[in-house]
């Protein structure tokens, strides 16, 4: 369609009146008693169509109120009615109607009609003034019968009446081939977008007698593209403003339709692209919204060197351009254009297409002609004889850069859409491009930075929980930061000797890398410390003063004043808490950390009394330890701030929801972590948050057995003796038989001969053999290397080398030294 042309219909255009007179009769029940010659070529109808009819079956309209009003009186009137021709259209016709009286009084009625113009409307041939001008009336209708924009009028059931020359022109028919057709019909191109909706506009008019504007997007007979059009749907009216009839005016509003058009790709684009810091996943949404609005066919190809981190301001130096695809698109089922799989690695010269374009910096059109295909094929054959085999008939190569990066390459092309990229489409793609590039720029450095926060909290937190029988553990770490993976809270099992094991709760002040860097090195003190088998309170002394010097070293590092004023300023608290399967009892210190939770199988669920304590950073202040005596089968609950007080609640209200998420203590714990999380955390948290659930286990009786024993060297043999008759009970191999007699020996012999009574030996039986020998000296053992002659300085030395690892702890009394042998799977 041209710019002059649109679907529509002028309400100017009428044929000249007719010469003849039509007449016609009616009985006194209004039905049709005679029809005349003229009347016929008036209005179509033949005589025997129409004789015995009711007149009210030809009205296209109501009759006005004044003639029914003059019919029921039975007096005579004249006017204009609106009739429907045999063909369908609306003819005005200037009527007489005479009333007549039968023998019987009845009133029949003699009408006597010529054809009128529309209402309002002048006859479309002549008139002219007495000076020989043209009337104002006919000036008026020229002018509107020449008017450039297409126009159009139709009656109230929507089909063309009328339309002008410059509608005519447009829809490539002539007035009296468009007369009965209907507005959704009357376009015979392609309609891209709009008319499907025309007939609800068209009721509106004729319904509320309001102008109504409707936007069409169509391609007309023998345009080489589609045009918008903007559709002005107005009520042609009689002096009385009752609805007569619908025009419409059309205007070509195809600039400003592809700049809305634009607008509104970018603002899609920025919304659908760039999504997630998924690298892949943002160049798919580029190639996506490329195929949905400008392409047949999109690749998203990135450099190899960008992908590992290099960072290029041109294309990279060499002769060989090394992609990764990371992304491609089609309008075809299956993308059978492409000869490169996704995250396939090619290779393009540095002379060929892509690497002109990457040179280049800016997007680069190509026709696809004989030239451009030995291009194509130099690089690679099996791209060229794919683009021929799928007509590939236009290319557009757009570099991708991004903070003065260049990052890859997008590839379109049209093999569908007949006309080729234009500068528009350019334009476009530029845009998008660039808004991607910094899409891809964050994704592929969120990736590159993610992996080495993963790497670092992979090194923090403990990957699985370890081999030990005092505890069934289950936990939860969430980040404030979800996305980075890593905060400042953290837990930990250690497993103690003597079949006992540590559970720990942190939290460092702060979120990201910084407070993670502070956690693992706190961490790994903790676990240090918990070798030495320290109590808790002395444990977390040591702890606070380690954060102590942390916040020195941070505060020199920093600049600001070494000497102490911003101590604390690294801060962190932690709860530390150590259970016994053998004895079923708990010790635990806390440093400034939430309380933990106890739930007993008894279904009682409740905080324990345990002192608070500084938070650790302070220096100088004590930590008090409790002790609590644990029911097998207790679910203890150790937790972080971030999860009781999260979204601003108030603590006693998140222990009120943790109460209630461990109010069943025989529900797995995995379980149970998962409903505790859930009712505890949302998802707009600000601040980590740490959960660790133990169930408690005991060791009975049977898998523990303990002699004391004299402060007497012949004693030993007896040792050995009860401690092979009980690993013979517990039916353990004769290998764990033998070496446990030569540590039960070893170790007896050193605490008689260096310890002092009372000597006790004890042996436990976990997943681990575990023998103890206890007494009352402080003095820590240590391996010697024993010279050729020494007669002794040997024992530890046969201990380290026969178990899997030995040690000693301070107890109340004394020491305790143990060993412990690896024992084989049940």
């Amino acid at each position: 369609m041209d710019k002059d042309a649109a679907v529509g219909v002028s309400p100017s255009r009428v044929r000249p009146p007719a010469e003849q007179t039509a007449s016609a009769a009616l009985d006194a029940r209004g039905v049709v008693t005679a029809w005349s010659e003229d009347a016929r070529g008036l209005l179509g109808y033949e005589p025997v169509e129409v004789v015995g009819r009711t007149a009210v079956g030809l009205l296209a309209e109501a009759l006005p109120a004044a003639a029914e009003d003059r019919c029921a009186a039975r007096e005579p009137w004249s006017g204009q009615i609106a009739v429907r021709h045999r063909e369908g259209h609306c003819v005005y016709l200037a009527v007489e109607a005479h009333s007549l009286l039968n023998a019987v009084g009845e009133t029949h009625w003699f009408l006597t009609a010529n054809e009128s113009e529309q209402p309002g409307r002048p006859a479309r041939g002549g008139g002219r003034t007495t000076d020989g001008e043209p009337a104002t009336a006919t000036l008026k209708q020229w002018a509107l019968d020449q008017i450039p924009l297409p126009m159009a009028l139709f009656d109230r059931e929507a089909r063309a009446v009328a339309v002008n020359t410059a509608m005519e022109a447009a829809m490539g028919k002539t007035e009296r081939q468009l007369r009965g057709v209907h507005v959704w019909e009357s376009s015979p191109g392609q309609t891209l977008k709009g008319m499907e909706d025309v007939g609800e506009a068209v009721e509106r008019v004729l319904r509320d007698g309001e102008t109504v504007p409707h936007e069409v997007y169509l391609r007309a007979p023998g345009e080489a593209r589609a045009h918008a059009w903007l559709l002005s749907l107005y009520p042609v009216k009689d002096p009385t403003g009752r609805i007569r009839a619908l025009s419409m005016a059309a205007v070509d509003t195809t600039e400003q339709y592809q700049a809305r058009h634009r607008l509104h790709v970018l603002n899609e684009a920025g919304l659908r692209i760039g999504t997630t810091l998924d690298l892949r996943r943002t160049a798919d949404e580029l190639a996506k919204v490329c195929i949905e609005h400008v392409a047949d066919f999109v690749v998203v190809d990135l450099l190899d060197s960008a992908l590992q981190g290099v960072d290029m301001d041109a294309a990279p130096p060499g002769d060989i351009l090394v992609f990764n695809r990371a992304a491609q698109r089609s309008v075809l089922a299956g993308c059978p254009e492409t000869v490169v799989p996704l995250g396939g690695t090619h290779a393009f010269p540095v002379d060929s297409p892509a690497g002109c374009a990457l040179a280049a910096g800016r997007a680069v059109r190509q026709r696809i002609d004989a030239e451009a295909l030995r291009w194509w094929a130099a690089g690679s054959p099996e791209r060229a004889r794919s683009i021929e085999a799928h007509g590939m008939h236009s290319m557009m190569l757009v570099p991708l850069r991004a903070r003065g990066v260049t990052l890859g390459l997008a590839i379109l092309a049209r093999h569908r859409t007949a006309d080729p990229f234009d500068r528009d489409d350019m334009i476009l793609t530029e845009e998008l491009a660039a808004r991607a590039a910094l899409c891809v720029d964050n994704a592929r450095r969120y990736t590159r930075e993610r992996a080495v926060a993963l790497a670092l909290q992979r090194s923090l937190l403990p990957r699985h929980a370890p081999r030990q029988a005092a505890v069934e553990v289950a936990s939860r770490y969430l980040p404030a930061h979800a996305r980075a993976g890593i905060g400042g809270d953290w837990f930990d099992v250690i497993p103690l000797s003597g079949a006992r094991v540590a559970l720990v709760v942190g939290d460092v002040v702060g979120h990201g890398i910084r407070a993670s860097a502070t956690m693992g090195r706190l961490r790994t003190a903790v676990r240090t410390l918990a070798d030495v088998d320290l109590t808790p309170d002395e444990l977390l002394t040591q702890l606070d003063d380690l954060v102590v010097r942390l916040d020195r070293e941070d505060s020199v590092d920093d600049g600001t004043d070494a000497a102490g004023e911003d101590v604390g300023e690294v801060g962190a608290t932690c709860l530390y808490a150590v259970y016994d399967p053998v004895s079923g009892r708990c010790s635990m210190a806390r440093a400034g950390h939430p309380p933990p939770v106890l739930a007993t199988p008894d279904g009682t669920v409740g905080l324990l009394d345990v002192p608070a304590g500084p938070p650790l950073g302070l220096g100088g202040l004590p930590f008090e330890v409790a002790e609590f005596d644990l029911p097998e089968g207790s679910v203890l609950a150790l937790c972080t701030d971030g999860l009781v007080e999260a979204g601003g609640r108030d603590p006693d209200a998140g222990y009120a929801l943790l109460r209630d998420a461990l109010a069943d203590p025989g529900r797995p714990l995995e379980e149970t972590c998962e409903t505790a999380v859930r009712s505890l955390l949302s998802a707009s948290r600000t601040d980590d948050a740490a959960l660790l659930l133990a169930r408690t286990r005991t060791l009975g009786a049977d898998r523990v057995a303990t002699w004391d024993l004299p402060a007497d060297l012949a004693v030993v043999a007896r040792a050995r003796e009860l401690a092979c008759a009980q690993l013979s009970a517990w039916n353990l191999p004769e290998d764990a038989v033998f070496t446990t007699e030569l540590v039960v020996s070893e170790l007896v012999t050193n605490a008689l001969r260096y310890g002092g009574p009372p000597v006790q030996l004890r042996l436990i039986r976990d997943t681990s053999l575990i023998c103890e020998v206890s007494d009352a000296s402080s003095a820590a053992p240590h391996l010697r290397r024993a010279r050729v002659f020494d007669e002794g300085g040997r024992g530890l030395m046969i201990v380290a080398q026969l178990t899997e690892r030995w040690g000693s702890r301070h107890t109340g009394s004394g020491k305790t030294i143990w060993a412990e042998q690896i024992l084989p799977a049940p």
